[in-house]
């Protein structure tokens, strides 16, 4: 029995209960598994030892773990720079295990969220080590952003001023400039290349057929560069939203999309879609230091202020 099918026998044991809109009523634990339980005393969690402590969560009432990326990664950036999105880091264990974990948790009514990182990759991914040794203007050094000046999208933020100067690095392999929100070891795909959206569909289809039940979709606001704008938000960016959400109500209609948008609450409001086509849901990143202050200096205002600005 494949895997797949494995997991559809699975299904049929799954305390998990049928509900298109189970996610809005969720209580949700995250999970760093390299740092919740060690099963084999190597100084680093993994999935045995998060299955081992699923009865823990559950008797917590939790009915949904929201998984921090588990991927093979150089972890520069805690898993975030992806090295390869359809596999499992070998500190944590297997694809097998991971199987385990979902399968254990559904039949205890435990749903499962994912990362889903699909602005950028790490640098090591195939992805970019393929397109940096790929001619220029070919359709492998197309996936990702490219320049031979690093002048272009002059007044885009640096999200992460501390540490970056700019939003361009120069490859002496590539003999160009690539582009990067984040850190530069961390580069942007490029959703102007249709094949770069083919690629994500797939790897979400790897894990969706695994059981996973919702999808964190990592640093939306960027997936998009047109110049003479900020590159965030833009309407191109929404048109591919709509394109993964299309995917996903088609073949998979009982999952969730997380929308990840660091963002005021007016523009995060726009990553549910005007028709609801977009993610199903979105953190609210103002509200979370305000409640941290509204503690500390012992008064509501913080958050009822914030609030009042949310649509």
């Amino acid at each position: 029995m494949n895997a797949v099918a494995s997991l559809q026998a699975d299904a049929e044991q799954s305390a998990v209960v049928a509900d298109q809109l189970w996610y809005k009523d969720a209580i949700i634990y995250q999970v760093h598994v390299k740092s919740f339980f060690d099963s084999n005393d190597d100084g680093i969690g993994d999935f045995p030892g998060l299955i081992s402590k699923l009865d823990y969560i559950a008797e917590l009432g939790v009915d949904t773990i929201w998984l921090l990326p588990f991927y093979p990664s150089p972890r520069r950036d805690d898993g975030y720079d992806i090295a390869e999105y359809m596999a499992v880091h070998p500190d944590y264990g297997s694809i097998e295990d991971f199987e385990q974990l979902v399968a254990q948790a559904h039949a205890r009514g435990i749903r499962i969220v994912t990362e889903l990182v699909i602005n950028h990759t790490s640098d090591q991914h195939p992805w970019f080590q393929r397109a940096r040794n790929a001619p220029a203007g070919s359709p492998e050094r197309d996936f990702y952003v490219w320049s031979d000046t690093d002048q272009e999208y002059a007044g885009t933020r640096i999200i992460f001023c501390d540490t970056e100067k700019s939003n361009w690095t120069w490859d002496p392999v590539a003999g160009q400039y690539f582009w990067h929100r984040f850190y530069l070891h961390q580069p942007d795909l490029n959703f102007d290349n249709p094949a770069v959206l083919e690629a994500v569909l797939e790897v979400m289809r790897f894990w969706l057929d695994r059981g996973v039940d919702g999808l964190r979709l990592d640093a939306v606001p960027y997936l998009i560069e047109r110049s003479g704008t900020s590159n965030e938000n833009l309407p191109e960016t929404h048109a591919i939203l709509r394109k993964i959400r299309a995917t996903l109500d088609a073949e998979y209609p009982d999952r969730m999309l997380l929308a990840e948008a660091n963002m005021w609450p007016e523009d995060t409001q726009q990553y549910f879609g005007q028709n609801a086509d977009e993610c199903h849901m979105a953190f609210h990143f103002p509200l979370m230091p305000r409640m941290y202050m509204a503690i500390a200096r012992e008064d509501r205002f913080p958050i009822t202020d914030i609030m009042r600005q949310t649509p």
